[in-house]
């Protein structure tokens, strides 16, 4: 599977008839959903149609969220997950320590740890570290009520933004795939889903999770660099490579490496060769 993944797109496992749609969707990963999404009388039934479900569609790639390592479920979601070739990732919620991961990661699954607490986040770097992290999501909502944030406020946002630095830090540092930035809730509000898409992208983030199909293209359009940035990467990486100098003028600005190098990230988001 193609390792850009800007748009994951949640389903209950307990509506495992939603999940064709979810996959029709255009989204470029599906999370099936064993944990929020799901009550806890519902828990085993869950997984048991999940496992229904893919037991019928061979072909079908998904990543699963689990329950928490904190809970009765986890073990036996690790289990069915690890039994079934349809399950690419395992989206590890309440990420806080290497041996959590490094338990996870025993199904031979690749693990997204979900960080959304304090110990989270302050264990970062070693979760980050552990091998078979595929890459680092961020788990807005449920970091602002572990930290007692007020919603939407300028005060939330500063604290919200200190945890989002050190996820993009520790993914770069290890060598990750880009990290996904948390679900916006508001999903009639179009107008705020793309304007915290475009401030995920330009944090640095290679995606978003997202909780409704009509979020999927709002945030795939906006992490799909202007034409016209794209027209202008295509003639740097030109002038570069016809003038074969490290530092160059080109259109009245100097160009030097990191200049390049920025053109020609912006060419790998648009699916560019480069």
């Amino acid at each position: 599977m193609q390792t850009v993944v800007r748009s994951t797109l949640f389903v209950p496992a307990s509506r495992h008839e939603r999940i064709p749609k979810a996959l029709a969707s255009g989204a470029d990963r599906v999370i099936v959903d064993l944990e929020d999404a799901v009550e806890h009388l519902a828990k085993h039934s869950a997984r048991e149609a999940l496992c229904d479900f893919l037991g019928t569609h061979p072909d079908v790639r998904l990543w699963v969220r689990v329950n928490d390592a904190s809970t009765d479920w986890h073990d036996d979601d690790l289990k069915a997950c690890r039994n079934h070739p349809g399950v690419v990732a395992i989206m590890l919620p309440k990420a806080e320590s290497l041996a959590q991961v490094r338990h996870a990661a025993q199904t031979g699954k690749e693990i997204v740890p979900l960080l959304e607490t304090a110990a989270g986040i302050l264990n970062a770097a070693e979760i980050a570290a552990t091998p078979g992290v595929q890459r680092l999501a961020f788990g807005s909502l449920d970091y602002g009520l572990d930290l007692g944030l007020t919603p939407n406020t300028e005060a939330a946002s500063i604290v919200l933004d200190h945890a989002r630095i050190e996820i993009l830090l520790r993914s770069k540092a290890m060598g990750l795939l880009p990290p996904l930035d948390g679900v916006f809730p508001g999903v009639k509000d179009t107008e705020g889903m793309q304007e915290a898409a475009y401030r995920a992208r330009d944090m640095g983030f290679g995606g978003m999770l997202c909780i409704h199909p009509t979020q999927v293209d709002i945030i795939h359009q906006a992490f799909v660099p202007p034409a016209e940035e794209v027209a202008w990467a295509r003639r740097v990486v030109i002038a570069h490579r016809e003038s074969g100098a490290g530092t160059f003028m080109f259109e009245g600005t100097m160009v030097d490496a990191p200049v390049i190098g920025h053109a020609r990230q912006l060419l790998e988001r648009a699916g560019e060769q480069v």
